[in-house]
């Protein structure tokens, strides 16, 4: 027996497909609550990984940039947990349907031990969509939360179990003995500090294969690349893309995209 309605839903189905963004692992909307629609502006691009600062300000765990900024109402959880929970429900166990795990960048701006006690608590809430580290592996899921900032190392090395990894710094590629790569999944460092390229012309060769070089050690111990400060041009973002940083810093959402849905 024939369907009648079989073919209007494929054709919804199909529809909709079209009209999802491409998700783009290397995407990451640095600073992404200055935007208009915080998240979501970054989700209708395909970005796979978003910024957000918090505070920690009479139990609340408040996003700003700067502590004169915080709002009541612009908690994390009102901003990013709970809309990437329903997104995560809506799109089968992903926040694209069908896409790579994505990334929760939390940059802490309180003392870092008080702000993570709370943080702890209202990320177990959480836990269905989160990955999961442990002592020397991680459970990959949805997200995958990441504290940049003032980062409490002591005290997450002292969890077994943790909802949450840090955000190294290059320097820390040198570490002996090294951080486990459960610990500190991603390193990450000001442009500046390393480069004096801006994105204008050809990056030198000198300042190419540095860079080649820092991605590969970041690589060859099993961590994630990111550069903040650095230029927002289509340069800048080539040799990046070209060298293997994992993500991707921008503040201009459309842009990025575009260029990353260009290239191969």
């Amino acid at each position: 027996m024939k369907h009648a309605w079989l073919p209007l839903v494929l054709v919804a189905c199909s529809a909709l497909a079209a009209s999802s963004p491409k998700p783009l692992a290397e995407a990451h909307s640095h600073n992404d609550y200055d935007h208009k629609r915080p998240l979501f502006d970054a989700l209708d691009q395909g970005f796979c990984s978003v910024e957000a600062d918090i505070y920690l300000v009479d139990g609340q765990l408040l996003v700003a940039h700067d502590r004169k900024d915080v709002k009541a109402e612009r908690t994390l959880e009102a901003l990013y947990l709970d809309p990437i929970r329903d997104r995560v429900r809506a799109n089968g166990g992903r926040l694209f349907a069908g896409g790579p795990p994505a990334t929760l960048l939390i940059d802490i701006k309180t003392e870092g031990a008080r702000t993570y006690a709370r943080l702890r608590d209202v990320l177990t809430k959480y836990r269905e969509m989160l990955s999961v580290f442990h002592e020397s592996s991680v459970t990959t899921n949805a997200i995958t939360v990441i504290l940049s900032g003032e980062r409490p190392f002591e005290v997450l090395a002292a969890e077994k179990e943790r909802l949450a990894g840090l955000d190294g710094r290059m320097s820390d590629l040198d570490r002996s003995p090294p951080y486990s790569s459960s610990l500190v999944p991603l390193v990450s460092d000001n442009w500046r500090t390393h480069f004096t390229w801006d994105g204008l012309g050809e990056i030198p060769a000198d300042q190419k294969a540095k860079l080649a070089a820092l991605v590969a050690r970041a690589h060859a111990q099993n961590r994630r690349i990111r550069f903040w400060n650095a230029s927002d041009r289509i340069g800048m973002w080539k040799a990046q893309q070209e060298a293997g940083v994992d993500m991707i810093n921008t503040d201009r959402l459309a842009d990025l995209a575009k260029f990353l849905n260009s290239t191969p």
